[in-house]
């Protein structure tokens, strides 16, 4: 849910005023490092971070967290990256929170307060997105228009009954623009999806993809390991059968056109081993069928 912001850091942008959050147009974003590690034994670890330069607004951090449930010393931890963000880098920080479900979503946008009943020392005020408030897109164009905010609708609703509407739109539009960019949001949606049925119906819904989280599992990683895995077993038979016929020519054996495409076109290479070391003594090409 986070990394997405990675892949296109301008989505957050046109995400929260769809959700009814006024926000200024950043002029510059850039990624930056996310350890807020102060002290060796106390690591503390923002999920995506940015620092957002505007025209009007100045610059300022957002710093990105994706939450799958409630946890309750979260709070405390996004009360000290906000304030040793603003320590470090002498910037206001905004807190942004990305949950899939709405119980999530709506513990997420508590304020946090800190200090005594009497007084509160410091307030953060998370900014959420979650699908109470990231409308669904349903219609394949629209999700053309912005595969990246497509895909983010899709993880946010993934939990949602009325995910595989926004899964056939999204499915559709991928399928409609093609190129490395649709490639490279189908792969994303699925990884994002995780063990969930809709991973499966996604699956369902996708053709052949380029691979981009190696180890993760995905039917477009599957399908290119499988290609991949054909493609070189195709080059061992070709190597193999060249070996022959090589063999054969040194060795002054005559070989007929039949012969030479048999050897070509046989792909198995336990045969081919076998064609191999007949080659060796062979006094005709034609020995090398011969019955055992």
């Amino acid at each position: 849910m986070h990394q997405i912001f990675r892949e296109d850091p301008g989505l957050f942008a046109r995400a929260l005023p769809r959700a009814g959050i006024t926000f200024p147009e950043p002029t510059a974003i850039q990624p930056m490092d996310t350890d807020l590690t102060e002290i060796r034994p106390l690591a503390r670890r923002v999920d995506t971070l940015f620092r957002v330069d505007t025209a009007n607004d100045g610059a300022f951090l957002l710093a990105v967290e994706a939450q799958s449930k409630p946890v309750p010393d979260k709070p405390n931890s996004w009360t000290y990256y906000l304030a040793h963000l603003y320590a470090r880098y002498r910037l206001p920080p905004i807190l942004l929170v990305v949950c899939r479900d709405k119980a999530t979503a709506s513990w997420a946008a508590e304020p946090v307060r800190v200090g005594p009943p009497f007084h509160t020392s410091m307030a953060v005020f998370p900014l959420v997105l979650g699908p109470g408030n990231v409308p669904a897109v349903i219609d394949p164009d629209e999700a053309a228009d912005d595969l990246a905010l497509a895909v983010f609708c899709a993880l946010a609703h993934a939990k949602d009954p009325g995910l595989p509407a926004i899964l056939d739109a999204l499915a559709a539009a991928v399928a409609n623009t093609g190129g490395e960019t649709a490639k490279r949001w189908a792969e994303f949606t699925e990884v994002g999806l995780g063990e969930t049925p809709a991973r499966a119906l996604w699956r369902n819904l996708m053709a052949t993809y380029t691979p981009r989280f190696p180890g993760s599992g995905t039917l477009i990683e599957e399908t290119l390991i499988e290609g991949e895995a054909k493609g070189r077993a195709e080059g061992r038979a070709e190597g193999r059968a060249e070996d022959i016929l090589r063999i054969l020519d040194r060795r002054g054996v005559e070989v007929s056109e039949a012969v030479r495409e048999r050897i070509t076109a046989c792909a198995d290479l336990e045969v081919l081993g076998t064609w191999l070391d007949r080659s060796l003594t062979a006094t005709s090409a034609e020995e090398l069928f011969a019955e055992a």
